[in-house]
């Protein structure tokens, strides 16, 4: 990166974040994810340029927007779910079929990985597995805006279950490799989640109090900050970071639940609802950005060479099929019907990005190529997309068929008045 004029990077990041706001517009218009834009793109350019990637200058940038990534992920997640009666069996569904559908694609993929790649023990392949094994709710989110609600909430739940659960799975079994027995490995995670557990809720409830009482204009970024802060001294002490951030999302957006009874007089609900709402917004607006420069980055680190592997292929054509295969049979024994075209919607994305390049230098394997990270995302990406183009064209027909059979009610009652009034005449 050296020799590279400031100037020309910061026109460069404008120009970037402006195209993925005209792909986000593309994208509500045709239902044509933004992330295939964005990666397409971030190719385009390196090749107009001649740009030469370099992971080793990238490395420690990556890695610090990869933990912001994260942390805003997991939070956004957190405040998109209520915790509500009506929200139980919509919650039980999708937390039913992420779980199944995360451990399943791990194991089936680690089996994959471990028959087509070769030289690769079970732990790393299931590593490896892992961060594909997830739907990405930042894709699934902003996609499925034009469903009916049911299914809308059902796949915003899903994927955002996914999302929190393929997180905490990955760093939880990260960070107990050194642990000898699976006995020992079950036992420290449990306490890990226990502890961490009882500190997430006295965090949050701390945290929120203090944030209905600042006055100040200047806030968000200094909560967020904190936030980031909890989840950096958590990692040193080995903590599951992620969850306090997911606990501390889940109180402050079910704060009514969780402020009853007595601790009731403690919550300020007109002027936390006031902030939540900007809050969100930073969080929403951040993601944004941090998902523009890594899908964009991750275009500019790709080489086609990668993809049009023949072990590479195989495999990805392995774990599409058996993914949606397992899904499908899924969905057929929960939904029994009307499951079109929910089970179609199960996108890779940011997540797998993050957590591909989150993996330990010693689990790192020189022969595994990025074009199934590449290939996973843009194949169940155009899958997703069509599916919901489809679903769109079979309603924008079903409102024809509509409008023409009441267009034919109407001119068939306009006639028999005319008879009528013909008659007494």
């Amino acid at each position: 990166m050296e020799g590279i004029n400031a100037y020309y990077l910061i026109i460069g990041a404008a120009i970037v974040i402006i195209v993925s706001y005209l792909f986000n517009v593309i994208a509500r218009k045709t239902n044509i994810p933004s992330v295939i834009l964005l990666i397409v793109s971030g190719y385009a350019v390196k090749e107009l340029i001649g740009f030469e990637f370099n992971e080793a200058d990238w490395f420690l940038p990556l890695e610090i927007l990869g933990i912001v990534g994260l942390i805003l992920i997991v939070l956004e997640a957190a405040l998109d779910l209520e915790l509500k009666r009506s929200k139980v069996k919509i919650i039980w569904q999708s937390s039913l079929v992420a779980t199944l559908s995360l451990f399943f694609n791990t194991f089936f993929l680690a089996y994959g990985i471990q028959f087509f790649i070769g030289n690769m023990d079970w732990l790393t392949a299931v590593i490896y597995a892992i961060p594909l094994a997830i739907t990405s709710s930042a894709i699934v989110i902003p996609s499925v805006a034009g469903l009916n609600r049911e299914k809308r909430e059902f796949l915003i739940y899903e994927s955002t279950i996914s999302d929190i659960l393929g997180i905490m799975f990955f760093y939880l079994l990260v960070e107990n490799l050194d642990t000898q027995g699976a006995t020992m490995v079950g036992l420290n995670v449990l306490s890990n989640i226990g502890g961490t557990l009882v500190l997430s809720v006295l965090i949050s409830y701390a945290m929120i109090f203090l944030f209905q009482k600042m006055r100040s204009d200047v806030k968000l970024f200094l909560f967020f900050a904190v936030l980031v802060l909890i989840y950096g001294i958590g990692k040193l002490f080995h903590l599951s970071s992620l969850l306090m951030i997911l606990v501390f999302g889940l109180i402050l957006e079910n704060r009514t639940l969780f402020f009853s009874g007595k601790l009731k007089r403690f919550l300020d609900e007109a002027n936390v609802t006031k902030v939540l709402g900007e809050f969100k917004l930073l969080t929403r607006e951040s993601s944004f950005v941090v998902r523009t420069f890594f899908f964009f980055v991750l275009g500019i680190s790709i080489t086609l060479a990668g993809v049009f592997v023949p072990s590479i292929l195989m495999l990805t054509t392995y774990f599409i099929v058996g993914m949606y295969g397992f899904r499908w049979l899924i969905f057929k024994l929960i939904f029994k019907r009307d499951y079109f075209p929910q089970f179609f919607i199960a996108p890779r994305g940011l997540i797998s990005v993050l957590l591909f390049f989150a993996i330990p230098k010693e689990f790192r394997i020189n022969d595994f190529e990025l074009g199934i990270l590449l290939l996973s995302i843009v194949v169940t990406s155009l899958v997703m997309a069509w599916s919901l183009v489809h679903d769109s064209m079979g309603k924008h027909g079903r409102i024809k068929r509509y409008l023409l059979f009441r267009r034919m009610v109407q001119r068939g009652q306009s006639i028999s008045r005319k008879r009528e009034s013909n008659a007494k005449k």
